[in-house]
């Protein structure tokens, strides 16, 4: 096992874009280990946790070498007594996960809104129309700040909106950005003002590949009743980005949404399939899939993307709960 310099790993991720993962920078997260073999052209992101590696995405490597790495990670694991279990791959990442051997199941979904194409005009966006102004009547500003002179705020905020979640909620990481850090000045920061005083923030993280962009990522609101905070910081960060010649606006993985058996790889587990299907319809506590679906789908996506899960042999529940072991959700 190899940990390597997060650049290091940035620069594999922006090499190596074939997958097209619009979630890819996150593998730059702190608290990731980086797996790496001698001669062989890319990195493994991942997090050891109890007796398996989680991976996030697929191997970052030329197209070549791809293959062999993802052998060795699976063999340098092994070695270990560990099994790996990988998220968020992307269709070309699951047909070969399958290839290998592994048990790939579709998890969930990511959103996209291609700018161009985008507007808000018409009866379909009304409601988000309505709450936008809202927001604006209330006094809300937007504007897109510098990190470092708001991260005080930002901190007491994060700290404000958690307490409001109760008290068994923790802070989610691994497969959700991160504030601050070396890494902070490739991201892009909106905040929302009432006052001069900070009512909510989106950081957007890059996206590369085909389809290249921003993904709205990480987001923070002061607990109240007054709607359309996120939304109108959002449709001034998505015009500044449009302006700017922008392609597509990303709004990332959710899992347990999008589900179709129509999307699955040959040799999925039909029985974890309906473990998924089961956790859309009643996992909520685990995971709150349907309020951020129903948030991305105030937007009107143009693309949905599906997204996979592997497991080291059969599907494995107490695998699948190690991605949320992972991410710090208990």
């Amino acid at each position: 096992m190899t940990r390597i310099a997060e650049p290091l790993s940035l620069d594999a991720i922006q090499r190596h874009t074939q997958a097209d993962n619009p979630s890819a920078f996150l593998a730059c997260n702190d608290g990731t280990t980086y797996f790496t073999a001698p001669g062989l052209d890319g990195v493994v992101a991942y997090r050891p946790v109890g007796r398996y590696f989680v991976q996030f995405g697929g191997p970052f490597a030329a197209a070549a070498d791809y293959p062999e790495l993802l052998r060795a990670f699976r063999a340098a694991a092994h070695e270990q007594g560990c099994r790996v279990v990988a998220v968020q791959l992307q269709r070309h990442d699951a047909e070969l996960y399958a290839a290998e051997g592994f048990t790939v199941n579709q998890v969930g979904a990511s959103y996209a809104v291609e700018l161009p194409a985008f507007s808000m005009e018409g009866t379909r966006f009304m409601r988000l129309r309505n709450k936008i102004a809202r927001a604006g009547k209330a006094g809300l500003q937007v504007r897109e700040v510098d990190f470092d002179q708001w991260s005080s705020a930002i901190e007491e905020l994060d700290r404000t909106w958690l307490r409001s979640k109760g008290e068994e909620t923790k802070e989610l990481g691994f497969l959700v950005g991160q504030r601050g850090g070396d890494l902070q000045p490739h991201r892009r920061l909106f905040v929302g003002l009432l006052d001069g005083k900070l009512a909510g923030y989106i950081s957007y993280s890059p996206v590369y590949g085909t389809r290249a962009g921003w993904m709205h990522d990480l987001s923070r609101r002061i607990p109240g009743k007054l709607p359309g905070i996120m939304e109108m910081i959002n449709v001034t960060a998505l015009e500044t980005f449009k302006a700017e010649g922008t392609g597509w606006l990303h709004f990332g993985f959710t899992p347990f949404t999008g589900l179709d058996d129509s999307l699955q790889v040959p040799g999925f587990h039909y029985g974890f399939a309906q473990v998924t299907k089961l956790l859309w319809e009643h996992g909520e506590a685990l995971y709150p899939a349907k309020t951020q679906l129903a948030y991305k789908h105030k937007w009107l996506p143009h693309l949905v993307l599906p997204e996979y899960l592997a497991f080291d042999g059969e599907a494995d529940i107490a695998a699948f709960a190690h991605v949320f072991r992972a991410a710090g959700a208990f």
